[in-house]
């Protein structure tokens, strides 16, 4: 036994650090596949990123997170679907049916990120796939994050809005994104294909570009994540259970637990931060840590 786990291409001390950083990662504005990429190298650990047995462990890690989100806003997705069928029968969308005008512009908006990145995935990576280049996307993904913030420095809802007056998120993302808008979110999320820059990130950056505040582009960006996150996964699951995920099963299996957990805790408090905050920390922790990482990895 102890001869395995010394030859495990993974061993299970890295999978639990791995999974608690994509559950976190994945969620927060900081890019996961920046940090799955520069994170090895700087603890020395000797992970070949780019072979068969590492791309099928991430597989269990984007499934444990798209179950997570899944979960946490399952009530939000019964909704939605109920309101795409409703919209299918009445062959078009009612002006009440607001959830299933939310369900097509979270269809509108995964078709850009879901084609570029069977398109450009594997280039990208292959091109950007350095820890350095890596960390030099990080810094950039901060400057987005910044510019982002600069667009929504007093957050302002639509006038959609209940008897309290605070609204109704659904109703407020349909009515302000639209399908020009969610298109744009959709093709900013795909800047995660370079490690380094965030998919939270860039969709909500590309939530307040269009006019949501905070909060309403937080959701919005977790709920089209779903989607393509679980899409991604179960398109690479058939690699996990075949030779190539020999020797990463267990580990990959504990990954996901962790990730499962780390991503729960993650969703619920940033859906309560952008209540009242904003991304700015989240920059200047990627500009901080892009920039320190870069000067390490030169050394």
């Amino acid at each position: 036994m102890g001869l395995v786990l010394l030859s495990a291409p993974i061993s299970y001390l890295q999978a639990i650090v791995l999974g608690l950083l994509q559950g976190v990662s994945e969620l927060f504005p900081i890019s996961s596949l920046g940090h799955s990429v520069i994170l090895p190298s700087l603890l020395g650990w000797d992970l070949h990123q780019r072979a068969d047995y590492f791309l099928a462990f991430l597989v269990a890690l984007h499934m444990a997170t798209a179950l997570t989100l899944l979960g946490f806003f399952w009530r939000d997705w019964v909704r939605i679907v109920r309101g795409l069928v409703r919209s299918v029968r009445d062959r078009g969308l009612e002006p009440d049916n607001v959830d299933g005008r939310l369900g097509w512009l979270l269809i509108v908006g995964t078709i850009p990120a879901g084609l570029l990145g069977l398109a450009l995935q594997n280039p990208l990576q292959r091109l950007f796939g350095s820890p350095r280049a890596a960390a030099a996307f990080l810094v950039a993904n901060g400057v987005l994050l910044l510019a982002a913030d600069r667009l929504r420095r007093r957050p302002v809802r639509p006038a959609a809005t209940d008897a309290d007056g605070d609204g109704d998120g659904d109703d407020r993302i349909a009515t302000t994104t639209g399908w020009r808008g969610a298109l744009g979110v959709g093709t900013a999320q795909a800047l995660a294909l370079v490690p380094g820059f965030s998919r939270s990130g860039a969709a909500i950056s590309g939530g307040l570009a269009v006019g949501l505040d905070h909060e309403d582009a937080a959701r919005y960006a977790f709920l089209l994540a779903t989607p393509i996150i679980g899409a991604a996964g179960l398109l690479k699951l058939p690699t996990l259970f075949g030779s190539q995920g020999n020797g990463v099963r267990g580990q990959a299996l504990v990954a996901a637990v962790c990730a499962a957990a780390a991503a729960y805790v993650s969703v619920r408090f940033l859906m309560r931060w952008f209540e009242t905050n904003r991304l700015t920390p989240f920059a200047v922790y990627s500009i901080v840590a892009g920039l320190a990482c870069s000067v390490y990895l030169a050394r």
